[in-house]
């Protein structure tokens, strides 16, 4: 991590993982992604630390996430998310790597277009998508879109990142900040430049405290950021890839 970002985040006021959910789930909202460089974000983290806490256990402030996207043969969780299409749907079991724990996510837009997260935790990591995996996803696809999933999934691409959380003081909204991005499909690597970060605001109307900051800083929002999506399209996993070029740009990947 970028040593200044490090040392900005020692000024925050540090809150457990107990008190964030129950402050701040968020698991339905509206969120927004920006592809910031350090030099750039670093005056935002500085206003935020008057109305954001930071996630901290045991000490350590920034956590080591391995997660790992699943799709079918013809990567419709990919193209639909490149065609904008309402009902999407993806899949990712990830690990939280200092915990040593694994949960199953299904990520889905309801027609609100509020992001729906439901989550599973894994009892068998060396199956993740065992039968009631499957049964949880099929049933959490049917409760928002009223019909079947109809799809047979496979791991596409693994990725790790090291995350920090923050949670607003009042409560209601919270943000994550990835860095050190490491994305892997097949036999392709590609890395994102350690001093860039992927900042998600999550709210309940998408305007909240950290995005009028930022924006009152003239930093705006960055247009399909999907890490998946990035990842797949950065590694050549796929054949279409235009709705995410000014993302990949952006982030000055480099690899093989």
């Amino acid at each position: 991590m970028d040593t200044n970002i490090a040392k900005t985040l020692t000024s925050f006021a540090a809150i457990g993982l107990a008190e964030l959910n129950s402050k701040a789930a968020m698991l339905e909202r509206l969120d927004n992604k920006y592809i910031l460089p350090a030099e750039a974000f670093r005056p935002a983290l500085e206003r935020f630390s008057e109305h954001f806490d930071v996630l901290e256990i045991d000490g350590k402030r920034a956590f080591t996430y391995a997660t790992r996207y699943y799709d079918d043969n013809e990567l419709r969780g990919y193209y639909d998310h490149h065609q904008g299409r309402r009902k999407r749907c993806k899949v990712r079991v990830r690990e939280y790597v200092d915990a040593g724990f694994s949960y199953l996510e299904v990520k889905l837009k309801d027609r609100r277009k509020v992001t729906v997260k439901r989550r599973l935790k894994v009892n068998d990591p060396a199956n993740p998508l065992n039968h009631q995996a499957v049964e949880f996803i099929e049933e959490n696809y049917r409760d928002i879109y009223s019909e079947g999933f109809r799809k047979l999934l496979q791991p596409v691409i693994a990725m790790q990142y090291e995350r920090i959380t923050l949670v607003a003081k009042e409560g209601g909204e919270r943000m994550t900040i990835d860095t050190s991005l490491h994305f892997d499909a097949g036999e392709v690597s590609r890395a994102v430049q350690p001093d860039l970060f992927i900042i998600e605001t999550k709210s309940a109307r998408g305007n909240g405290i950290a995005d009028k900051i930022l924006r009152g800083l003239h930093l705006h929002p960055t247009k399909r950021c999907s890490k998946y999506c990035i990842g797949m399209a950065a590694t050549g996993a796929v054949d279409r890839q235009n709705k995410f070029l000014p993302a990949l740009r952006k982030l000055r990947l480099s690899g093989q």
